[in-house]
């Protein structure tokens, strides 16, 4: 790749949220001809003299949030790169009015999503992270550890994509019944795995356990709500490795707290970012509505029936290799004119 084309020269990177260690493998992996930058920082945090000028690229991951203001300190970026699949941090029609292209990392990680689903979903029904609490302190005592099986449980799976089938697949393996829904039925699938497709209203009112794996969007944000919960079979564990606006907080917290549901198995939040601790929460100007987040989410954590994971469904090193691997790719692609994993429509692209 190196200077083999004319657009990559002079093109300047810059990653954000990038650890130490991915800097070298970054600068290894890019063209020759791009003059790469890094920062651990998300966007928002980094000051204006600590962006590199005429930045050509902006390489982003889930907890920076690339607004309006933002791109405008960035001068005449031409491409986002985000190292996700979700781009719900990207104000996509803010850069369609620039110009700006952006590209996602579509497949990366299914199997370590999934994997992680079912390590969330067993630590909480064989409760796993009180065993481990307990026997740290050198107490092998078993009272209050009984658990429950998955055999014969069954999951609802919301979503069928790369992610929700390899779920599906999972739980075939640990004997349970397996339902779904999608937007976009795959007959052939479900024959395939022997799992039942079923409208939305029966997925939640036969799911012993319900999994989220739908992209975050406006028909998606809090499509979890009061009514949602209710419908589920009392008992039922909520599961979702997805994003965290996906679910409607305060329903979740008061379905839990009222004990309509079961457990819920969390790898993500709505407004994860401004959890902090109380000295932190407590310096910080936030507006009355995240504040009220922020108390939902810290009941949530303070839960016996609840285990939260800090959003690493993601965060294997074979996935991190692909997620690299597939942006540098797609950087590669749109310097030598022929983007891929494009998610918006630009104004006008170079």
């Amino acid at each position: 790749m190196a200077g083999e084309n004319d657009k990559e020269a002079g093109s300047r990177l810059l990653f954000v949220e990038a650890e130490p260690w991915e800097h070298d493998r970054l600068v290894q992996k890019c063209p020759d001809a791009c003059e790469v930058h890094s920062r651990p920082a998300a966007l928002q945090e980094i000051a204006d003299g600590d962006i590199p000028p005429g930045l050509t690229v902006l390489s982003t991951f889930v907890h920076s949030r690339v607004t309006a203001d933002q791109l405008d300190r960035l001068g005449d970026l031409r491409m986002i790169a985000t190292r996700s699949t979700g781009f719900d941090h990207v104000d996509v029609a803010a850069c369609d009015r620039r110009g700006i292209l952006v590209a996602n990392v579509p497949h990366y990680g299914q199997d370590t999503v999934a994997e992680h689903t079912f390590a969330l979903l067993l630590a909480l029904t064989r409760k796993i992270h009180r065993c481990h609490e307990r026997t740290v302190r050198g107490d092998f005592s078993i009272e209050g550890l009984r658990g429950t099986d998955l055999a014969g449980k069954t999951l609802g799976c919301l979503g069928v994509g790369n992610i929700g089938e390899r779920v599906l697949r999972i739980a075939g393996g640990f004997g349970m019944k397996r339902i779904a829904y999608d937007v976009a039925a795959r007959p052939e699938l479900a024959a395939e795995m022997g799992f039942e497709y079923v409208g939305p209203a029966e997925l939640l009112a036969r799911s012993d356990v319900l999994s989220i794996h739908v992209p975050y969007n406006e028909k998606t944000r809090h499509m979890i709500d009061a009514a949602a919960l209710a419908k589920l079979p009392k008992g039922a564990i909520v599961v979702n490795t997805a994003r965290g606006g996906i679910i409607d907080p305060q329903a979740l917290v008061d379905a839990l707290r009222g004990g309509h549901l079961g457990g819920a198995a969390l790898d993500v939040l709505e407004g994860e970012t401004d959890i902090g601790e109380e000295a932190e929460i407590m310096s910080s100007s936030y507006d009355v509505e995240t504040l009220k987040g922020i108390v939902r989410n810290h009941a949530l954590l303070a839960m016996p029936n609840v285990i939260i994971t800090p959003h690493v469904a993601f965060n294997s090193d074979q996935a991190i290799e692909r997620i690299i691997d597939t942006t540098i790719a797609n950087i590669h692609s749109f310097l030598s004119g022929a983007p891929q994993n494009v998610v918006n429509h630009p104004a006008a692209v170079d």
